[in-house]
């Protein structure tokens, strides 16, 4: 059954808009033109009056300023280069994820190494990789098995990566953190 009320979910995201013209506040502003000239302090009216001449905007950069710091533009074309070079930052951020690698105490040789080989390709991509062992019932009484297997993968690993955090035990498990080197082939 759907719902009676015809309200629109409230957007919780905040954009944070520049005023424009009629909507500056402040009681003098200094003014910087569209050709990057200093136009001095003055009234937003006056200021508004000078831009409307020139079929542009007035639009406040520096709101925090004393006093705050407005400049005649095109408003349209200042929002699409403000939005690309948001875009821009955005895509310029690299994140890093952590993957993580499942190993046994009494692994195979071959395992080991096919496991090596998935953590090399996740190390390539700049991507952390923890490696836990966990310890199934009496296991746990041998965790310098689990602790020699964590060194030995890290060892396989110490061209490409550099360990992060030294095994640890962390309830029924183990695990170690090893971070691509930097410099490391991509």
């Amino acid at each position: 059954m759907r719902s009676r009320s015809s309200r629109r979910p409230v957007s919780t995201r905040k954009e944070a808009r520049s005023r424009t013209n009629e909507a500056i506040r402040a009681p003098e502003v200094r003014v910087i033109a569209d050709d990057g000239e200093q136009l001095g302090i003055m009234r937003p009216e006056d200021a508004l009056n000078i831009a409307r001449e020139r079929s542009l905007d007035l639009v406040e950069v520096a709101p925090d300023a004393d006093p705050p710091v407005c400049r005649i533009l095109n408003y349209g074309k200042y929002r699409y280069e403000q939005e690309k070079r948001d875009k821009e930052r955005r895509k310029a951020q690299k994140t890093t994820e952590v993957k993580e690698i499942r190993l046994k105490p009494n692994m195979a040789g071959h395992d080991i190494d096919y496991r090596v080989r998935h953590a090399e390709e996740f190390l390539n991509e700049g991507n952390k990789v923890r490696a836990t062992v966990r310890f199934y019932g009496r296991q746990i009484v041998h965790t310098s098995l689990g602790s020699g297997l964590l060194n030995q993968f890290a060892s396989k690993l110490d061209e490409i990566a550099v360990v992060e955090t030294p095994p640890r035990m962390d309830g029924r498990q183990m695990s170690i953190l090893l971070a691509p080197k930097t410099g490391a082939p991509a």
